[in-house]
């Protein structure tokens, strides 16, 4: 029986790795497209088992090309993303509305069985913030052009490869002092990236009834937690600061100088506003596909590259490897 192919976008990022696994280990033909097959080629074919995957060069502005990739296609998954624009067309119009809505309009012209959108958590709230306007322009000119669409909402992701726990940790190891915007106050439910490429591969699999899936973990946390959990697992005691809302709104004008920037202004108004389910769409709980792994066992199995000592701390091993260093120690 031939593979059944999935077109994917925005494939050499944290969900796509993950993806790429599940998919070809369960005999699904991929083909990636990426901006850089030099840079980012080598990585996205590791990820994936061997026959079962073509990785194409295209961007966001290539309809031709990308039109032509949809005629081998059964599933487009749309994973692409930004967190903050930059300039050479890196907006959140062409990121998150204009680029989508291409994809669902060439989906209808060549009858795919389906369209995975991923989107975001908590936007509905969020009408002063660019991002989620965006988010939310795109989600319903894709409803509105291939009614097979299915669109993911997911809380923040994690995994030892994300910009979430990871740059956290790093940040809270340097830092004597943290700032906590709006009080720490506002509630996530992290979502473990293994638990979402579930839902996903389930959608491709089974099928969904639901045109907007809330994906969501198992606990919900506020923010200030989330760093104290952090701080628990790499060992380290740090002072978390409210900052005034004026002094947070400088610190991230001054953060967007940076090429990466740490905290933008758009972001600081997304914070306002919880990351949890709304409960006016189904949650992945109710397509029976509850997350299963919980952030601080998860985070806790690579957190020790940010204690004393990184990897070779004995924090990592076992309480017999503990006692055996004790030993060589003493001698």
């Amino acid at each position: 029986m031939k593979a059944k192919n999935c077109l994917i976008f925005g494939g050499s990022g944290q969900i796509g790795s993950f993806l790429i696994r599940k998919l070809t280990k369960n005999n699904f033909k991929v083909t990636v497209v990426t901006r850089n097959t030099h840079q980012k080629g080598l990585k996205i074919k590791t990820q994936a088992n061997a026959g079962y995957i073509d990785i194409v060069e295209a961007n966001i502005f290539e309809e031709e090309k990308i039109e032509k990739l949809f005629r081998e296609a059964d599933y487009c998954i749309n994973l692409v993303g930004i967190l903050y624009e930059k300039k050479r067309g890196n907006t959140f119009d062409n990121i998150h509305t204009i680029f989508p809505t291409l994809l669902s309009k060439l989906c209808k012209k060549y009858n795919l069985k389906k369209f995975i959108h991923i989107s975001a958590l908590g936007i509905n709230e969020a009408i002063d913030s660019k991002y989620a306007i965006s988010k939310l322009e795109g989600e319903k000119n894709i409803l509105e052009n291939f009614s097979k669409s299915i669109i993911l909402r997911p809380s923040i992701v994690f995994s030892n490869s994300d910009t979430f726990s990871t740059q956290f940790m790093t940040l809270l190891s340097r830092l004597p002092i943290f700032p906590l915007y709006y009080s720490g106050k506002t509630k996530f439910m992290p979502i473990h990236c293994s638990d979402l490429t579930d839902i996903i591969y389930y959608i491709i699999s089974k099928g969904s009834d639901a045109q907007i899936i809330e994906c969501v973990g198992p606990e919900t946390f506020t923010f200030k937690e989330i760093l104290v959990i952090l701080l628990n697992l790499i060992n380290k005691k740090r002072l978390l600061v409210p900052f005034p809302l004026s002094i947070a709104r400088l610190s991230a004008k001054l953060f967007e100088l940076l090429p990466k920037p740490l905290l933008t202004e758009d972001q600081l108004k997304l914070l306002k506003y919880d990351n949890i389910t709304s409960g006016k769409y189904k949650t992945n709980s109710d397509i029976g596909l509850p997350s299963k792994l919980y952030f601080k066992d998860e985070v806790k199995k690579y957190s020790y590259m940010w204690k004393d000592g990184g990897e070779f701390s004995t924090e990592k091993y076992n309480f017999e490897d503990k006692e055996k260093i004790k030993k060589l120690k003493s001698n």
